[in-house]
């Protein structure tokens, strides 16, 4: 994030899963992880009006969103997004390279500036699988600490899926029996099974496996420019991803009077309920909450993985920065659907960070409260 040799990208088992130790209510949870003060010292007293911040960098991605509490919820007063490709060349060399370090710290440096002009009182700053591969994370870390001054925190995949259920779990249909959240990064995905009985949906089993867009593009190596490797190179994603899932489909629930509902969180997700519209360019007030027959994703996804670079570069809400990387999310969505038989699927454009910000506020209104 000099070893010789890159870490193996899945164990025997297909990843971590963690049934038998059953984290708390997704909505409810206390969190363990440290809360890093991610803003430069030197800022005096903070203003009345408090202003909360989350930063997740992800293997693909570093996200900043700012927000103040509201009545129902927070409003967002600045946000940002930039593709750094963190975990660029990972697989093969185990390391975060030189160039993607530079790239992370930039748009690290442009979360820092924001921290500051906004007046941030309180923040915390996470990364995730990219981070928790590499044999030079903590390198990076301390880097990123040095020179932006932010303090990130390496969450473990746990950690990483309980943030993103609490995110986005308001988007949730109503219905019978329980639900599969899901989250595909650039890095990992993790799968969540919740059970919404009560005021609060509650984590009844989960699993990360290290297979993401960025992960699984690379490790499936073809010429893109003919169409029969890019059809070989489609099942053969989609296996690694099927065996990966394997055991933890074997635990799900196989229930007469379920209604199967399943909720996606991710850049595949949203690209692709943007097709399905037909969206010019990408809108997110349309897609947040939108919910799509499975069988359009499944037409999409197949278009997608039968088409070229140059073809998916030249759709709207697509193009050349995301490409390469879109069919290795299509082949985990197809395989998530293959796991969990749901007729729709419900898309959200909000996770990691819409988590930590309400984790945040729950938690200082506790101490306020005190």
């Amino acid at each position: 994030m000099a070893d010789q040799e890159s870490p193996s990208p899945q164990d025997a088992t297909g990843g971590s899963s963690a049934r038998k130790s059953r984290p708390n209510p997704a909505a409810t949870h206390n969190g363990q992880s440290r809360i890093a003060p991610s803003v430069l010292h030197g800022n005096g007293r903070w203003p009345k009006l408090r202003s909360y911040a989350a930063i997740d960098l992800g293997t693909n991605n570093c996200r900043l969103l700012v927000a103040k509490p509201s009545s129902d919820g927070f409003i967002v007063t600045d946000a940002f997004s930039r593709v750094v490709r963190l975990g660029e060349g990972l697989v093969e060399t185990g390391r975060i390279s030189s160039r993607a370090m530079d790239r992370a710290v930039a748009a690290l440096s442009i979360c820092a500036d924001k921290l500051r002009r906004r007046n941030v009182t309180l923040a915390r700053s996470v990364a995730t699988e990219a981070c928790r591969r590499a044999s030079n994370g903590d390198k990076f870390i301390e880097r990123v600490r040095r020179e932006t001054g932010i303090a990130l925190d390496v969450i473990s995949a746990e950690e990483e899926a309980r943030l993103a259920v609490l995110g986005c779990q308001i988007l949730l249909e109503p219905g019978e029996g329980p639900a599969l959240i899901f989250d595909i990064g650039g890095g990992s995905t993790e799968l969540v099974l919740v059970d919404t009985t009560g005021s609060a949906p509650e984590i009844i089993d989960w699993l990360s496996v290290p297979w993401g867009v960025v992960s699984l593009t690379e490790s499936e190596k073809f010429n893109a420019s003919d169409p029969h490797a890019r059809r070989q190179a489609f099942i053969a994603m989609r296996k690694r991803v099927a065996d990966s899932f394997a055991s933890f489909a074997e635990r799900l629930p196989r229930l007469e009077q379920c209604d199967y509902r399943l909720l996606g969180t991710s850049g595949t997700v949203t690209t692709l309920a943007s097709l399905h519209l037909k969206l010019p360019q990408y809108d997110r007030k349309v897609i947040d909450g939108l919910i799509v027959p499975t069988e359009s994703m499944r037409e999409i996804s197949t278009m997608l993985a039968n088409a070229s670079p140059d073809e998916r570069a030249d759709i709207p809400c697509i193009g050349r920065e995301r490409a390469d990387l879109v069919v290795g999310g299509c082949a985990i969505l197809e395989s998530i659907l293959d796991i969990w038989p749901a007729p729709r699927v419900g898309v959200a454009d909000r996770g990691i960070r819409e988590g930590i910000l309400r984790s945040l506020m729950s938690a200082n209104e506790r101490r306020s409260v005190r």
